[in-house]
């Protein structure tokens, strides 16, 4: 249900599928609330004051390909399960670091359980399974939960290194 504050964030040209895998991100710079697509192009901001909203999405088998692999920013992959205690400790880390890198990451979240194609092509072995996907490719892996620090870290050096070395004019580090 819509109310008066829910507004549509700006992402650019949309993705077809899009607007039936939304979730709903409040901006930490306005209050507004904003529905930010799985798969969109660009990355999201706020459609009242502009600011870069976290990027949030689920994604299984049939649609990982469009809400990972062809995202337009780095992608984190939480591979997870819902019997997992690590995994439901490690998931506001993960959050945070989706949030405090609004506009740079995008944060996928994967149920192996429903998702067992996944679950095989990244050899999951163990829950909490992390990755960083660049452009698709995978750049990083990490096995277990880790506070938010350690994981702000992890993904920072992760995108360093494939990009061979920090630009600060890129906006990425």
């Amino acid at each position: 249900m819509s109310t008066p504050h829910e507004g549509r964030a700006d992402h650019g040209h949309h993705t077809d599928g899009a607007e039936a895998s939304a979730r709903t991100v409040t901006c930490a710079t306005c209050g507004r609330t904003n529905r930010v697509p799985a798969a969109a192009q660009g990355s999201p901001r706020c459609g009242n004051c502009r600011a870069p909203l976290p990027w949030i999405a689920e994604a299984g088998d049939a649609d990982f390909g469009q809400v990972a692999e062809q995202a337009s920013v780095p992608v984190l992959v939480d591979l997870w399960a819902t019997w997992c205690g690590p995994c439901r400790m490690v998931s506001p880390a993960l959050e945070k670091v989706a949030a405090d890198l609004a506009g740079r990451i995008k944060l996928v979240k994967v149920d192996i359980d429903k998702s067992p194609g996944l679950a095989r092509r990244f050899d999951v072995q163990a829950v909490p399974t992390l990755l960083v996907l660049d452009h698709g490719r995978q750049v990083a892996r990490q096995t277990g939960a880790a506070p938010a620090n350690a994981l702000r870290r992890w993904v920072d050096e992760s995108l360093s290194a494939s990009h061979g070395s920090a630009d600060p004019a890129s906006g990425r580090p």
